[in-house]
């Protein structure tokens, strides 16, 4: 089996991207970093090369400054001419207004033909902290309408309260706009989550959704335990949904152990299971639809993850899982910052793999482990 275009592997390459590309995780989550006291700021260059697509480029930048700190990043497409032509732009704003009190605003732009950008979406967000640890979170996106004013569109109120010296619970509620100012519900969580004596987490939270006569009626349940013992962590993520009885069963199930093999080296297995798993006959039960081994090794200069992709092949099932996708991820120290690459391959229909996507980035940003000389072995 093969991804069979680089539409139907974008998913895949999103996750990868956000389990080896810690730089684009962390800004996505920039606004919930308060930002620190002292002067910072770096830059980062990247460039991503995806099969069957137009090459990319982006431009992550970072400054902070007293109680205040700023994100950005841009994003550029080659355009006909084979010059870059931006497209996109963030700014993630982040404000300490006082102990207890953060604010975040997050601007989206996006350039239109005639070159002028143009903001296309607002979120903002303020968080209150109780000196008991209790937080109160309130999050309002907006997006421009046809006109491009800006409307509000969806509002978010999260609360989490400790319940015990080891526990606590989320309670989050989301709204949507009719268009005329009027907010309605449209989703409600609540995620209880503790402590364990055996060192473990354990969380469940159930999602709520309205019915047609505005009742709320239950969607989902996810149940995850974490335990770790020594240089093992073990994980198990369920979901169940109920039918049309009301019943709940569950449709899939997410397994992962994580070891540490030597020193300097961890290895990683998830497996997921599901009632659809691909090229699998739909009988109710869960199949293991992906495995994902993860192998990452630390160096004085460097760290290296490879990753490997299997799913069951769509053909013949009954064979059990094949190799559909393998992984490069390596960060390279230096006293001026750091040097990433990233491949992924994936399977042609011979059994060869070729390269869907390239990425390369560059930071002035601090390595996060001192850089160390580099060896004069070139096959370290």
């Amino acid at each position: 089996m093969r991804f069979p275009s680089a539409l139907a592997f974008l998913g895949f390459v999103i996750l990868v991207s956000m389990i080896l590309f810690p730089g684009s995780a962390a800004f996505a989550q920039a606004q919930n970093v308060p930002p620190s006291n002292s002067e910072e700021s770096w830059t980062a260059a990247r460039q991503v090369s995806i099969d069957n697509t137009n090459p990319l480029r982006t431009t992550e930048s970072h400054s902070s400054s007293g109680n205040r700190s700023v994100d950005k990043l841009k994003t550029e497409v080659l355009g006909p001419d084979g010059r870059y032509q931006a497209e996109t732009e963030s700014d993630t704003e982040t404000i300490r207004v006082d102990p207890t009190t953060t604010r975040t605003i997050v601007r989206m732009y996006r350039w239109d033909a005639n070159g002028s950008r143009n903001l296309v979406q607002l979120t903002e967000e303020e968080a209150n902290t109780s000196a008991s640890g209790d937080t109160h979170v309130v999050r309002t996106n907006s997006s421009t309408d046809v006109n491009g004013n800006l409307q509000l569109v969806q509002r978010e109120i999260a609360d989490t309260k400790k319940t015990g010296s080891d526990a606590q619970e989320t309670k989050t509620k989301v709204y949507f706009s009719d268009g005329n100012g009027v907010f309605t519900p449209s989703r409600q969580t609540q995620e209880l989550q503790r402590r364990t004596s055996d060192n473990g987490t354990e969380v469940e939270k159930t999602t709520l959704v309205p019915d047609t006569n505005g009742n709320w009626q239950l969607l989902e349940v996810t149940k995850k335990t974490i335990k770790e013992d020594g240089k093992k962590q073990t994980s198990d993520e369920s979901v169940s949904r109920p039918d049309l009885e009301g019943r709940l069963s569950e449709v899939s199930r997410t397994v992962g152990e994580e070891t540490e093999t030597a020193p300097g080296e961890r290895t990683s297995t998830i497996e997921t299971y599901s009632v659809e798993a691909s090229g699998v006959p739909v009988d109710g039960g869960l199949h293991l639809s992906q495995r994902l081994t993860t192998v990452q090794k630390n160096d004085s200069d460097k760290k290296t993850t490879e990753q490997k992709v299997e799913q069951p092949n769509v053909g013949n099932p009954n064979d059990g899982l094949q190799l559909n996708g393998k992984n490069k991820y390596t960060v390279k120290y230096a006293p001026a910052g750091t040097l990433q690459t990233k491949t992924i391959q994936v399977r042609s229909p011979n059994g060869t793999f070729t390269v869907f996507s390239a990425d390369t980035q560059k930071s002035d940003q601090p390595p996060a482990v001192p850089a160390a000389t580099p060896s004069s072995d070139n096959t370290k």
